[in-house]
């Protein structure tokens, strides 16, 4: 049986949440995503604070993470992350419409796992999010303390 981890979907844009969802679901991915709409939601989530302050223990398998969200933009969410001790080993995928350089290199100094620009093209979008998530929901071993769901 295969054992499937969790997802944290960290997604402002109801047509990309649709479509990551979708993606996901193809593969039978998305029974264990948990989906937040803004910065501060994602570090409510991930520290357990407000409405999250009884969630399950353990950290998601990955986060998928955008960039330009509400509140607290995705570079301040991944510097938290890396930051903190309990989740600095969670694996990010930062999931974004943009190619700009200063993004890309933010990212990656601040340790992301992985940087996918979202394709344009439908089919291209769903292809993505489903290697995407065979990948870090499947194969990828993460780290200890990570939800799992048989």
């Amino acid at each position: 049986m295969i054992e499937l981890k969790s997802i944290l979907l960290v997604e402002d844009n109801p047509n990309d949440e649709e479509l990551t969802l979708t993606g996901l679901a193809e593969y039978n991915l998305a029974n264990d995503v948990h989906v937040v709409h803004d910065g501060e939601e994602a570090l409510d989530f991930l520290l357990k604070r407000k409405n999250y302050v009884d969630r399950q223990n353990g950290n998601p398998a990955v986060i998928l993470l955008d960039l330009k969200l509400p509140k607290i933009d995705g570079i301040e969410v991944l510097r938290v992350i890396r930051s903190d001790e309990k989740l600095k080993y969670t694996p990010v995928v930062i999931l974004t419409s943009s190619k700009e350089e200063k993004d890309k290199l933010e990212s990656y100094k601040l340790s992301v796992n992985a940087y996918v620009v979202k394709p344009v093209n439908f089919q291209d979008f769903i292809k993505a999010i489903k290697e995407v998530g065979i990948f870090w929901a499947i194969i990828n071993e993460p780290p200890p303390g990570c939800l799992r769901k048989v």
